[in-house]
C-alpha cells in the first residue's frame, strides 16, 4: 500500500476532539488523502431507576444532531475544515462508525482512546469493538 487516501475522522465532540482532528490531519496531509469527519449521537432515554424508556412524543434524537451539526462545523472551522465533508448520524455509536467507514471507502479511521478502569474494562470499549470490525485500519489517539 503507498499510504492512506481516505482517513475517517470520528469524534465525540468533547474538548478531545481536537486532538483527534490534529492527528487525523497531520496524517491525511501526510499522504494527500481525503479527510471526512462523523460524529455519532448515541440517545438512550433512561429514567433515575436505570430503566431504558421509549422515546418521548418530541424529537430529542432531532435535537441532538441538530446541536452535534453545529458543534462539529464550528470544530471543522476551528481546523480550517470549512468544506471538509462531515457527517452525523444517529444509533450505536460502534456501528455507525463502521458502517460509514465501508460506505465512504475509507482506508483508516481515527478516533479517541480514553483510558479505561474497573468495570469498563471487563465491558469492553468502543474503540476494541471498531478495531475488531472495521474494514480497514484503525487509529486510536490516547487521550486523556
Amino acid at each position: 500500500m503507498s499510504g492512506y487516501h481516505h482517513v475517517l475522522i470520528a469524534v465525540d465532540l468533547t474538548d478531545d476532539s481536537s486532538k483527534v482532528v490534529q492527528k487525523g490531519l497531520e496524517i491525511a496531509g501526510r499522504y494527500g488523502a481525503q479527510l471526512s469527519l462523523l460524529h455519532v449521537v448515541e440517545f438512550i432515554p433512561v429514567d433515575p431507576a436505570g430503566e431504558a424508556l421509549l422515546p418521548p412524543p418530541v424529537d430529542l434524537e432531532g435535537d441532538l444532531a441538530k446541536g452535534a451539526r453545529q458543534r462539529l462545523d464550528a470544530l471543522c472551522e476551528t481546523h480550517g475544515l470549512k468544506g471538509a465533508p462531515r457527517r452525523v448520524e444517529i444509533g450505536v455509536i460502534k456501528i455507525q462508525i463502521v458502517r460509514v467507514a465501508a460506505e465512504v471507502k475509507a482506508d483508516l479511521i481515527v478516533l479517541g482512546s480514553h483510558e479505561r478502569h474497573g468495570l469498563a474494562l471487563l465491558l469492553g470499549s468502543t474503540e476494541k469493538a471498531i478495531l475488531h470490525k472495521a474494514p480497514c485500519d484503525v487509529l486510536a489517539v490516547r487521550l486523556s
